[in-house]
């Protein structure tokens, strides 16, 4: 039976934390038949998220905690997955907007189909999709053609904030992801396939948080550079110094 680390990356959470800790050791320890752990990533908030980190890693024995100053998701999942000592990694929104009966297919792909990523899809047939603003639904689905069409690329959601992966395939390849922030989980997903990477897409009900911070806009114009930057040379070099 793998061990399982599932980092939750937290940037000025306090409210939202608790409420996704609780849900989440529930979850795992009613419906989960994998052994986890969970790591709070606090990615540099200035509110009582620390505090709050701190005091419920002391608190629950399978919770732990910490601290990467500068802000950036890919980065705090970077430092969070690399330092672990887990058989498989994994991350998930504090929101929780995807719903956790699709976790242990996630896990399951890795272990059991010999799978090296694993990915929750809003855009597959099966999944389901509540309470999404028209504006975002048509953000994600034209940035995630956009992808199809610059790379042929076969995983159908770039953005879910539901992944998984073995740890092996992280310590390869997550030291030749350039970036840092929202791009991350893409570049990631492209990179790894590739290079040989084999990754499983599973259906998701996810549910919209209307109280998101991401700034739709700002994180499409990243995303583009990040799609040129990686079709312009960026990919290329990676994948040699992966596959040598």
């Amino acid at each position: 039976m793998p061990l399982v680390d599932i980092v939750i990356p937290v940037l000025n959470e306090e409210k939202a934390l608790p409420v996704c800790l609780d849900t989440l050791k529930k979850f795992l320890s009613v419906d989960c038949p994998y052994s986890c752990r969970i790591m709070i990533a606090d990615n540099g908030s200035t509110d009582r998220t620390p505090e709050i980190a701190s005091y419920l890693s002391k608190e629950n024995q399978e919770v732990s905690w910490m601290r990467i100053e500068a802000r950036g998701r890919g980065r705090a999942l970077k430092q969070a997955w690399l330092s672990s000592t887990a058989d498989i990694v994994a991350y998930m929104d504090v929101d929780l907007s995807t719903d956790l009966s699709s976790f242990p297919a996630l896990v399951r792909s890795l272990d059991e189909e010999n799978f090296d990523l694993a990915i929750g899809s809003r855009l597959m047939k099966g999944s389901l999709v509540r309470k999404r603003t028209v504006k975002r639904e048509i953000t994600s689905r034209c940035y995630n053609m956009i992808i199809k069409s610059m790379f042929l690329n076969k995983f159908s959601d770039a953005q879910c904030g539901f992944k998984a992966m073995t740890t092996k395939s992280a310590r390869i390849l997550l030291p030749k992801i350039h970036d840092n922030g929202w791009f991350f989980d893409s570049e990631l997903l492209i990179v790894a396939e590739k290079c040989g990477f084999r990754i499983k897409d599973i259906p998701v009900t996810w549910v919209d948080d209307p109280d998101s911070r991401v700034n739709v806009i700002k994180t499409a114009k990243d995303d583009l550079r990040g799609l040129f930057r990686l079709r312009f040379g960026g990919l290329a070099r990676a994948v040699r110094e992966i596959n040598g």
